[in-house]
């Protein structure tokens, strides 16, 4: 309310008429100073000094006027000036002396490596005493083209990554042993609002910003649940870039790689006077290494920046995407073991359409506290077609003996339309002679989901229409969802190098749906023994409390000790009751899950020629989600069953150390670096307290003990070279650490180990990157999945090799 009321008050209008206060504007020193905002309360009349630190203001005729005189560092001051009359008046400004939080660092790059640590405090979010990574895009030496994961998260400690997309079109990464389909265990946002399908109900990820238009990657880890929502994974935000300091600048990219990829980016951004903007076009499109794995996308973004004043700004964005991918289906062991490349789905697409807008508002209220609102939406769909038989059952198409109902394909169609609102609210305040910091926020979130699942045609193309028989419609669903949400959080900072943090969140979360869905039961001949079609309407709301508390101490500046402590929830997603799949089902008695995250860690840098961080950390789940393996009492098929298996808990260290030794043993003081980093992880996620046996002590699905990422760089402002080395050991698909199956989703994943190696030339405003993926053509995969894009056995690329030119104007 006090943001609309300022605001309100700012656009009175008064005439121009009247006489004329003019001044001069000096600090403490004498030095004239520039670009002082100089305004009338409670008016809209306000200028700015010159470079000589001088102004004029034109006032109507009242008995007094207040002159307030605003600039960023300085003491806001106020003048009470009697009119009519023509006055000069001469003042002298006072810089803020204000202690923020002695770890608060802002906008100065940490380290040339690519990769660093949030600040405690940054605009409107705490940070103080959590896990946090950023990754630089720009310092990386990458194949940012094809958004390649494996490169581009190699310093981000504990991912698992699942590699069956070998040109970005998905991310699909997880952490501390949580499931990487779609990055779904994390909230993911760009430029702080959501762009999942639905952030509560449905939070799969098919929409991921092009690396090349991204400015930082901002990862936070379990503890980011107070203020960015309830689940286990944590934060993942793409802050997008923005125009450079003149007119217009052009940057245009074109990669050319293996299987045909071409890769076209164009961004042109500036600044042109109190507007700030960026826009690019992405088109990418590939055959793919597999049979029947071609695909086209295009995204598209427009950022928008404008200044009101220099407490006041305006953001508003806009983002497109749009593909369409050839499905080449999953492979049963034996096919990946003989060729991989195969493909036996020549009928499966995937299309997806996705836009996404915002703006935000940010207003600085004070020069301790400031206020800042995002309003955003979504309107997307994604949709899957193709034959969802096991793989290994041999498409119907393929079958002389087939039917023509037997020939028709599967459409699942689902379409997500979200709006919500975050307003934030931020201040600084003295605490026992030192500087606190004290945030406060309200969420409001409404998403609708639709989704419809029934017979297409027996054709070969992408023709994403339902057969027009309601016969054959096996269901049709709206899942509505509202959740409303208040966070806050405060750091209490004891002295400058001892810190706490307690937080919570309290969330009302209200998940519906409404519909009726068909369950068709086949024997092994296809022969249909149940066939039944029901209506539901489902509601469930609850109110949910979560708690953390996080603490910091800095024994030097550039080195912490920090522990945090922050309960976990995730709410159960009715969509996966109403999707018929014969590879695997859903417990009717599904419930949510709780838990918490608990992180322990020592992280810094050493100059500039390292940096580190140390992390123990113990992740809980009182009622785990999960798969187990199944038996049809009526067919004896095997299938996958999501189930609440029972309490798990994974423990783990992780570990990251990057070390310059030119910098430190030959020569610091030139603009050249040879590094080697070192990214560890041991894990071991076990169910505990189970009811059933089978599951005792069993290890948690894709949790691999051991994930190792390690390289080296050489380089210089013209050019660099890099090389990475990536080890997973193997690790279960389900709770029962089945090692095989003969419908291949549910067995082991083999322990593997990749190469890449890229590097650049610059010359002036061109510049030229290439690399080789996969240098030593390893044959692995990461991924079972359960339906599409398979079901089975997800190979990834093999040795592939990418060359980009660009050109920056």
């Amino acid at each position: 309310m006090m943001f609309f009321v300022i605001f309100f008050i700012s656009s009175i209008t008064i005439s121009a008429q009247g006489y004329e206060v003019s001044g001069e504007v000096k600090d403490e020193k004498g030095i004239p100073l520039s670009n002082v905002e100089v305004s009338l309360f409670n008016s809209s009349v306000k200028t700015f000094t010159n470079a000589e630190g001088y102004f004029k203001l034109q006032v109507t005729k009242k008995k007094k006027a207040v002159v307030v005189l605003y600039k960023a560092d300085y003491n806001l001051k106020s003048i009470d000036i009697l009119v009519p009359k023509d006055t000069f008046i001469s003042v002298s400004l006072t810089r803020l002396v204000f202690e923020i939080n002695p770890y608060e660092v802002k906008d100065e790059k940490q380290n040339n490596f690519g990769i660093e640590k949030l600040n405690p405090v940054d605009g409107t979010r705490i940070f103080a005493s959590k896990k946090s990574e950023v990754v630089l895009p720009e310092d990386l030496i990458a194949n940012k083209g094809a958004n390649n994961a494996r490169q581009i998260y190699a310093k981000i400690t504990g991912l698992n990554i699942w590699e069956n997309d070998g040109a970005g079109l998905q991310l699909n990464i997880g952490g501390r042993g949580l499931s990487p389909n779609r990055t779904s265990n994390f909230n993911t946002r760009q430029n702080g609002y959501d762009i999942s399908a639905d952030a509560l109900g449905y939070p799969e990820s098919y929409y991921t910003p092009p690396t090349e238009a991204v400015e930082k990657i901002e990862v936070v880890r379990g503890a980011s649940s107070l203020q960015y929502g309830t689940q286990f994974g944590g934060m993942l935000n793409f802050k997008m870039k923005e125009g450079e300091d003149k007119k217009i600048g052009l940057t245009q990219r074109f990669t050319y790689g293996s299987f045909n990829l071409m890769n076209s980016f164009t961004a042109v951004g500036g600044q042109v006077k109190k507007l700030n903007y960026y826009t690019f076009f992405q088109y990418k499109q590939s055959d793919g290494w597999r049979l029947n794995s071609e695909f086209n996308q295009y995204t598209a973004g427009v950022f928008l920046t404008y200044e009101v004043n220099t407490r006041f700004k305006i953001n508003v964005d806009f983002t497109r995407m749009y593909y369409l991918a050839h499905q080449p289906g999953g492979l049963r062991d034996i096919d990946f073991e003989v060729n991989p490349q195969i493909s036996y789905r020549k009928r499966n697409w995937f299309r997806v359409n996705w836009n996404v807008g915002a703006v935000n508002l940010f207003y600085q209220l004070s020069e301790k506290s400031e206020i800042e609102a995002k309003f955003f939406g979504l309107l997307a769909s994604r949709e899957a077609l193709g034959y969802l038989g096991p793989i290994s059952q041999v498409d119907p198409i393929d079958n002389p003996f087939s039917t023509d109902l037997d020939k028709e394909r599967n459409l699942i169609y689902g379409q997500f339309q979200n709006v919500g609102s975050e307003v934030r609210y931020l201040t600084r305040y003295n605490f026992r002679e030192n500087t606190s910091v004290f945030l406060a926020g309200v969420r409001v979130y409404n998403g609708n989901t639709t989704s419809k699942q029934g017979a297409a045609d027996a054709g070969y193309d992408a023709n994403f229409s339902f057969v027009q028989d309601e016969q054959r419609n096996f269901s049709d669903y709206v899942f509505p969802s509202l959740n409303t949400a208040f966070f806050a959080e405060n750091i209490f900072n004891f002295s400058k190098k001892f810190s706490v943090t307690p937080g919570v969140r309290v969330d009302y979360i209200d998940t519906q749906a409404k519909g009726n869905y068909r369950q068709v039961l086949r024997l092994l001949n296809q022969e249909v023994y149940f066939d039944s079609t029901y209506s539901t309407q489902k509601q469930h709301d609850r109110v949910v409390v979560l708690g953390g508390l996080g603490a910091s101490f800095k024994p030097k500046t550039n080195k912490e000790l920090y522990f945090n402590f922050s309960q976990n929830y995730r709410a159960i997603n009715f969509n996966d009751f109403v999707i018929t799949n014969p590879n695997y089902r859903v417990d009717t008695n599904l419930q949510d899950e709780k838990g918490f995250n608990l992180d322990l860690g020592f992280r810094g840098s050493v100059k500039n020629f390292m940096v580190f961080d140390f992390t123990a950390f113990y992740l809980f789940y009182n009622n785990k989600i999960g798969f187990v393996q199944a038996t049809d009492e009526n067919t004896y098929a095997v299938y996958r069953l999501r189930t609440n298996v029972s309490q798990s808990q994974t423990v783990g260290v992780e570990s990251f150390v990057e070390y310059d030794f030119w910098k430190h043993l030959i020569n610091d003081t030139l603009d050249f670096g040879w590094s080697v980093f070192v990214n560890g992880t041991v894990l071991d996620g076990r169910y505990i307290n189970s009811e059933e046996p089978a599951y005792e002590n069993k290890l948690v699905e894709l949790v691999p003990p051991v994930i190792l990422k390690t390289g080296t760089t050489v380089k210089n402002k013209n050019w660099g070279l890099t090389y990475q080395f990536s080890y997973v050991y193997e690790h279960y698909t389900d709770a029962t650490n089945a090692v095989y199956t003969t419908n291949a989703v549910n067995g082991i994943i083999p322990t593997y180990f990749v190469s890449d190696f890229s590097g650049f030339v610059q010359w002036k405003k061109l510049k030229l990157e290439a690399g080789i993926n996969n240098l030593f053509d390893q044959y692995y995969f990461t991924r079972r999945a359960t339906g599409y894009p398979g079901p089975g056995i997800l190979p990834a690329d093999p040795r592939t090799f990418y060359v980009t030119l660009q050109l920056k104007l």
